[in-house]
């Protein structure tokens, strides 16, 4: 015959519990962040309507808000001279607690290439932070946002999960 041996159970016989029901599957969800202006214009609201996240305007995001935190700032002279105090007071412990700066946004302040002084100021910058730019986008100026972000802005697209 092709049965296996008998096993003989002496005692009573426990029922075998249920196993613990197996966790869900991790989901990946797509960051969210904090736009932050580092002045009046710097561009917040455009960016936060275009690539998604909650637009904080000149102040730090408050405890409803993603504490991951994009500075934003133009790159006009008074814009990039904003950048490194606004760093240096996350890197002091000056900003509210919890926030995590991920990054600074540049957002061109005019068509065309940057002079040379300014291009010097932006090096310094990427030499302490990771810094995403923007270019002039004559659509978002005229208020289309509709379109599709500039191809140039790929890197911050995926960074802030905004890939279309």
């Amino acid at each position: 015959m092709g049965q296996g041996p008998e096993i003989w159970i002496r005692g009573p016989v426990a029922v075998p519990e249920a196993a613990p029901p197996e966790p869900a599957p991790a989901r990946a969800t797509a960051r969210r962040f904090s736009w932050v202006g580092l002045h009046g214009g710097a561009g917040v609201s455009t960016l936060a309507a275009v690539y998604g996240g909650h637009d904080s305007g000149r102040a730090w995001p408050g405890p409803a808000g993603p504490p991951s935190v994009l500075l934003v700032a133009r790159t006009h002279a008074a814009g990039l001279d904003a950048v490194l105090p606004a760093v240096d007071t996350v890197r002091r412990g000056e900003a509210p607690q919890g926030l995590d700066l991920d990054a600074v946004v540049l957002v061109a302040d005019a068509p065309g290439r940057l002079p040379r002084p300014l291009a010097h100021r932006i090096r310094l910058i990427e030499s302490v932070i990771d810094v995403y730019r923007v270019p002039w986008v004559n659509e978002w100026r005229l208020g289309d946002l509709t379109g599709r972000p500039p191809r140039e802005t790929e890197p911050l697209a995926r960074l802030v999960g905004a890939m279309r």
